[in-house]
């Protein structure tokens, strides 16, 4: 069974807390119930109270950690039976149950997704514009669907829409001390076991036609006087085949970002705490396949960021709910960022009593 040793159990969840989170934050906590069955619990000391205080981008980063799990549980001959928030009354911050149960061999579709695992990263560096090849795009596509979710390309005038809602969306939220104090406290100088390290931060655009958002102090697009700028991606690195110039000293380098960015956003029909589980599971799905492709990835969130909560959840398309903004590209290869120890973010107990 793949949770009855210290070393099968550890090599699980160091397959799952690879899985990309908002700032970095990895909140995630994860319970050894017994030789076949794990919990995968929210850390709500973790959440980001002013920019996500429903926890949707929670929800999100664990079902990414949880699509990960999947994997791993998969590279032992066994399937992940998952029960989404089994106790959501008296223990809401249980997000999952997962039962490993007898099967057969992985596919070579999984092992390839497994794999990539170690290598997918966010990349807030510029791609080179080259397009994605159709059976690239129908990957993702189909990606997305085998998780429930909907993936659905942004083009053309649509897609300049849609970046000038998140340049709107970023320019109103950093606006905000206390969201700007947030993006602060999970902002690193220097590399830690968590938050968004500088090297992850990227150069910022030359122009105002890709709404990144800027780690380093400068001025907001709106001529709002300097303020420490960080981001709410989910954040680590992507991988890439072309280098790319930049200029400028330090923390203040720019570059040319590709001029049509290639843009699909994700959808899932609902928008509760069950959506955003699969919301995460279909992203990590759709990032790792990009991944095999060599495909880098960075996510927008910020117009979903400045909904307020009363509001999200009542306002369905015809393709459900959008949780997250995607950015497909070629770029350049980046580094990794830190992940908390196995050990800090796994309980080797038995089961919680009420």
């Amino acid at each position: 069974m793949p949770f009855a040793s210290r070393a099968g159990l550890r090599r699980v969840v160091a397959a799952a807390v690879a899985a990309p989170s908002v700032h970095n934050t990895q909140p995630w906590r994860f319970r050894r119930v017994d030789d076949t069955t794990v919990e995968l619990y929210a850390d709500l000391d973790r959440l980001l109270t002013v920019t996500d205080p429903l926890g949707r981008g929670l929800g999100i980063s664990c079902g990414a950690a949880l699509f990960n799990l999947r994997l791993a549980v998969r590279m032992t001959g066994h399937d992940p039976r998952v029960l989404p928030l089994p106790d959501p009354a008296d223990r809401p911050e249980l997000l999952a149950t997962v039962r490993a149960t007898p099967g057969g061999p992985p596919s070579a579709d999984e092992r390839l997704l497994h794999d990539m695992i170690p290598h997918r990263r966010t990349s807030r560096f510029p791609f080179d514009g080259r397009p994605l090849p159709r059976n690239v795009l129908v990957d993702l596509v189909n990606a997305a669907h085998d998780e429930g979710a909907t993936l659905l390309l942004v083009k053309g005038g649509t897609a300049r829409r849609v970046l000038d809602m998140v340049a709107e969306a970023d320019d109103t939220l950093t606006a905000d001390p206390a969201y700007r104090a947030e993006l602060a406290r999970w902002t690193r100088s220097e590399s830690g076991p968590d938050g968004v390290p500088g090297h992850a931060a990227g150069p910022r655009p030359r122009t105002a036609t890709l709404p990144m958002r800027d780690f380093t102090t400068t001025p907001l697009r709106n001529g709002t006087p300097p303020a420490a700028i960080p981001t709410t991606h989910l954040h680590d690195g992507a991988p890439g085949t072309r280098g790319f110039a930049v200029s400028g000293g330090p923390g203040g380098e720019v570059a040319d970002f590709e001029a049509d960015p290639q843009l699909a956003a994700l959808f899932t029909r609902g928008d509760g705490p069950g959506d955003w589980l699969r919301a995460g599971q279909a992203l990590q799905r759709v990032l790792l396949t990009a991944t095999a492709h060599g495909v880098a990835a960075s996510m927008f969130s910020q117009p979903l960021d400045l909904r307020p909560p009363q509001h999200r959840g009542d306002k369905a398309g015809p393709f459900g709910h959008v949780q997250m903004l995607i950015r497909f590209g070629y770029g350049p290869p980046v580094p990794r960022v830190p992940r908390r120890p196995v050990y800090e973010v796994l309980d080797r107990r038995g089961p919680r009593h009420a």
